[in-house]
């Protein structure tokens, strides 16, 4: 089930940034509620609840039950700015869910199982590929997060989204199968792997030179074999000419 939370609202009957300004001098926020084919209604948040609720987390997965003059909204929220210096909400825009609504949400990965990688315990880093992942989900089983599982990655090993299991109600958007989390090796692991394998190629080229050494003295007896057999067919011609 997702997390439903509440928000009091009340009517904001001008529209336009001049209206905008003057509820936030009133510690208040602007903002709008749209869709399922109604016409859009503006309203105004109180700012340190609004405040509260961007900066708990999973803001844009938390379905909310906005209260405005005792009718009940059912929203989500799809965007919202922030004062890019002092960080406070300035705007929020939600979308009205209907009866069996789905939507599309960028829900958030949590890594888990880090500390029993083989390929961490070697000294490899887990490196988040993809922070988030596009998923089509009905509003009743909204996750706020995704879990991926790394505690059997080796290093260069990944974890893929087709390896994750997605909870009811839920599917991807994409067709590609995402690299979501891949384990990368330490600096100097690449020298690390050639060091051995130069050492095994230096003993297997030990013994195939040592080999030669005899090769080359086995000719030396068979030079030395042809000085008899010459001299002894030069000596009995010089005695037939005296």
């Amino acid at each position: 089930m997702a997390t439903v939370k509440e928000l009091k609202a009340t009517a904001r009957p001008k529209a336009g940034k001049g209206a905008a300004r003057a509820e936030r001098r009133a510690g208040r926020v602007p903002a709008v509620i749209y869709g399922d084919k109604q016409a859009p209604v503006t309203i105004s948040l109180d700012d340190k609840a609004l405040r509260h609720s961007i900066h708990a987390g999973h803001f844009l997965t938390t379905i909310f039950n906005i209260d405005l003059d005792g009718k009940k909204h059912r929203v989500i929220p799809r965007d919202f700015s922030l004062d890019p210096v002092r960080d406070f909400p300035l705007h929020v825009d939600f979308l009205r869910l209907g009866e069996g609504a789905t939507i599309r949400v960028s829900v958030p990965l949590h890594v888990t199982g880090a500390e029993s990688s083989p390929g961490v315990k070697r000294g490899g880093t887990v490196n988040i590929v993809n922070h988030t992942v596009e998923l089509e989900a009905d509003v009743e089983h909204i996750p706020q997060f995704i879990e991926v599982d790394v505690s059997k990655l080796e290093i260069n090993t990944s974890v893929h989204l087709s390896e994750v299991q997605l909870p009811k109600g839920v599917k991807v958007v994409s067709r590609d199968d995402q690299t979501l989390v891949t384990v990368v090796p330490p600096s100097g692991y690449a020298d690390e792997a050639k060091g051995p394998a130069a050492a095994e190629g230096a003993a297997a080229a030990a013994p195939a030179a040592g080999a030669a050494a005899p090769a080359a003295g086995a000719k030396a007896p068979a030079a030395g074999a042809k000085a008899p057999a010459a001299g002894a067919v030069k000596a009995p011609a010089a005695d037939k000419k005296k």
